[in-house]
């Protein structure tokens, strides 16, 4: 059970370290909070509730991926390296994507509804 116990701590401690030193994921959590709360305030469905939520931890799951990748071969091989570079230009792309695809759907859904509003107010 310690073990098990001891695993979400060093899984906690990793995130709050990436926290700590990546920008990125101190964008990323910033822009989590800030679909919270337009998800709050422009009442969602459940079902935008799911989306939102799903791609918030996709998102900051990959961050944290290329985190450690970046991490990873920075240890392995200190020095330049073009497929060091090109393994981690890969993985942040891969971050890019699905922040993309994060950015498309959050538009989709709250897009409508500020426009719905902004409408009702005229």
């Amino acid at each position: 059970m310690k073990k098990f116990i001891n695993s979400f701590k060093y899984a906690i401690q990793g995130i709050i370290s990436s926290i700590k030193v990546e920008r990125n994921i101190k964008i990323h959590f910033i822009i989590a909070l800030l679909v919270i709360l337009g998800g709050i305030i422009l009442q969602i469905s459940n079902i935008e509730w799911l989306i939102c939520i799903a791609l918030i931890f996709v998102v900051i799951s990959a961050e944290l991926f290329n985190t450690a990748i970046e991490i990873t071969l920075d240890v392995v091989m200190p020095e330049k390296n073009s497929k060091v570079k090109k393994a981690k230009d890969i993985s942040a792309g891969a971050v890019l994507m699905v922040s993309i695809g994060a950015a498309v759907i959050g538009i989709m859904i709250f897009v409508p509804k500020i426009l719905s509003l902004m409408h009702w107010r005229m």
